[in-house]
């Protein structure tokens, strides 16, 4: 079947358009469902509604949560399926669809191998990324994530790359994205005078700096941006037309009632796009869906309260359009979104940044506390738990928000916040008030608000236990997952140490996500289903427009972006008509080495 190159008609004016499958969005839901259509034979048009692809997925860590993948068993790790089973029986309770995550798990594995053996999406073993919660029934220590193997740019013909998003810059260093594992390690090392570290650095930022110089971008491509690259790359390399600026705006349906395509505005105007095997929607939930978020984010009556990581085109688009024919939107989740604590960070040139908090709080030296002075969550637990933590723990009608609050020790080997280590200067945080400052404990609560008296009984009360190396209130760093996040040359306890040298510091903490958990209802060959329970012929959904396969619970990282992969993959597969796992079930392995976490 002659398939269409991207360069060959992203511009060119037409009122309609033939295809055999239309993708709405190009994060890694949509781009996996484009790829593995386009490599069974099918003609695949890509929209996206921003001017670059990618998404959320390309401002994420890149993780995926894929247990069984061909990796771990490359490196000797062969875990039953039923190890999986528990450990999500165990999580997610009453949210447990047997038919769902069956279907996840048996395709999981299979993805990873069809896309590193057949594609130019390339992974490396998260061979140290614990599950979240070690002490329940199934948990892993390790091998159950892939991520993507980092590219540089150059290897990308410049008018693709021009379609990739950039890292988000602030996880970056000066728009450098630094890669968890070995990459950070070194970074971090770097702070505290290792001399490897600080040659690792060097050349890094030297390198990153000669890119702006010369290509005035980041060309050394980590975590979502080595994704979203890596899954553009396939696509082209397969002819999968893909059109940015082309936000779409209705399905269309045949006289059976199948989704037959879409109307979408192109740069050029109104398009009609006819897909004749289906649809497959993609546009990444609805963070950015201010009404929805009132409706259905607790303690956001106005829905101005919460700050998402995800790109301002996350609208809930694609969820609009279904329920106009009549699709379900599914909200009986334990949480609507996958929570992640944020803080605010101010600009000279008055932009506000949001700044994830997913590294910093499992440091020793650190603690968080909510306004009244009290520790509300084990901070080295995962960043959905901080977040609820401070939900739950917050009075009804007071903001829910807290303070991260470290020692001078602290912030001279880690970041606190967007606030980096030696030898980054503090002055330009504390200037913006990002960081707050006081010599003493006391100092600092007065300076952020927090009640002075009872800040200072938490802080004797943690100093005390992390003597100890314990934590008798949260349990903190009583697990691999805990301890990984930590300094492994502390002890006892690689995640406690007191707060006890000043000066002292503190950002302000609030509520924010990566994206939605509630979307729309599916069945396990990702199909859509409408308000009886019946698939929907022609529609299918990946990404973030599906309601989350863990039903709202955070059982481990990447478990955005393993779902979103897979059942794109899935959807791909259904509507080439491809059955059974044969094509994609012994793979080669021969790109597995990398950077590994």
């Amino acid at each position: 079947m002659k398939t269409t190159s991207i360069n060959e008609t992203s511009t060119t004016p037409r009122s309609t358009l033939d295809c055999d499958v239309l993708v709405i969005g190009s994060g890694a839901g949509g781009l996996s469902a484009a790829v593995t259509a386009a490599y069974h034979g099918l003609k695949v048009i890509v929209v996206e509604k921003a001017d670059v692809c990618g998404g959320a997925t390309s401002w994420s860590g890149g993780w995926a949560w894929t247990p069984g993948n061909p990796l771990a068993k490359a490196a000797g790790i062969h875990e039953d399926r039923e190890l999986f089973r528990t450990y999500l029986r165990h999580r997610l309770g009453r949210s447990y669809n047997p038919e769902r995550i069956e279907a996840f798990l048996e395709a999981a594995p299979h993805m990873v191998g069809f896309f590193h053996n057949k594609t130019s999406l390339q992974f490396v073993a998260g061979a140290k990324i614990k599950d979240i919660y070690g002490q329940t029934p199934g948990a892993g220590s390790g091998n159950r994530s892939v991520g993507p193997k980092p590219i540089n740019a150059r290897n990308i013909k410049p008018e693709l790359r021009a379609k990739a998003r950039h890292q988000l810059y602030e996880t970056s260093f000066l728009g450098m994205g630094i890669m968890a594992g070995p990459d950070l390690t070194k970074f971090l090392s770097a702070s505290q005078g290792n001399i490897g570290g600080l040659l690792h650095a060097t050349w890094r930022v030297g390198l990153h700096i000669l890119d702006l110089l010369v290509h005035r971008r980041n060309m050394q491509l980590v975590n979502g941006t080595a994704l979203t690259a890596r899954l553009l790359k396939s696509a082209d390399d397969l002819g999968v037309d893909i059109r940015v600026s082309t936000p779409a705006k209705r399905l269309l349906t045949d006289q059976s009632g199948k989704v037959s395509g879409a109307v979408v505005n192109s740069p050029d105007g109104s398009c009609t796009i006819n897909a004749s095997r289906g649809v497959v929607l993609a546009t990444g939930g609805f963070p950015n869906d201010v009404a929805r978020r009132a409706q259905l984010f607790p303690k956001t009556p106005t829905g101005e309260e919460h700050w998402t990581l995800a790109p301002k085109e996350t609208t809930g688009d694609g969820i609009t359009m279904a329920q106009a024919i009549g699709a379900r939107f599914d909200t009986d989740l334990e949480s609507p979104a996958a929570w992640c604590p944020v803080s605010l960070v101010p600009y000279r040139n008055g932009r506000t940044g949001t700044f994830p908090h997913i590294m910093d709080r499992a440091k020793p030296g650190s603690i968080g506390v909510l306004r009244n002075g009290q520790r509300f969550v084990n901070e080295a637990n995962g960043y959905y738990d901080y977040v609820e933590g401070m939900l739950h723990a917050t009075p009804e009608g007071e903001p829910v928000e807290a303070w991260q609050i470290a020692d001078a020790e602290y912030v001279r080997k880690f970041p606190l916040g967007m606030a980096k280590p030696l030898p980054v200067p503090l002055f330009p945080y504390l200037r913006s008030g990002y960081l707050k400052r006081g010599d003493t404990i006391e100092e600092l609560a007065t300076a952020c608000g927090i009640d002075q008296q009872a800040l200072a009984q938490t802080v004797a009360r943690f100093n005390d236990n992390a003597r100890k190396g314990i934590d008798s209130d949260f349990n903190r760093g009583a697990t691999e997952f805990n301890q990984y996040g930590g300094d492994p040359k502390h002890t006892p306890n690689p995640s406690l140490r007191p707060l006890e040298k000043g000066p002292f510091y503190a950002v302000k903490v609030l509520p924010g996500s990566f994206g939605t958990f509630a979307g729309l209802a599916t069945d396990p060959r990702a199909r859509a289903l409408d308000t009886t329970g019946q698939p929907i012929n022609g529609l299918y959904v990946a990404g973030n427009d599906q309601a989350s396969v863990m039903g709202g619970h955070y059982p481990a990282g990447g478990i955005n972006l393993g779902p979103a992969l897979t059942f794109g993959y899935i959807a791909g597969r259904n509507l080439a008509g491809v059955t059974g796992y044969e094509d994609d079930r012994e793979p080669a392995l021969e790109n597995s080495k990398g950077s590994q976490q």
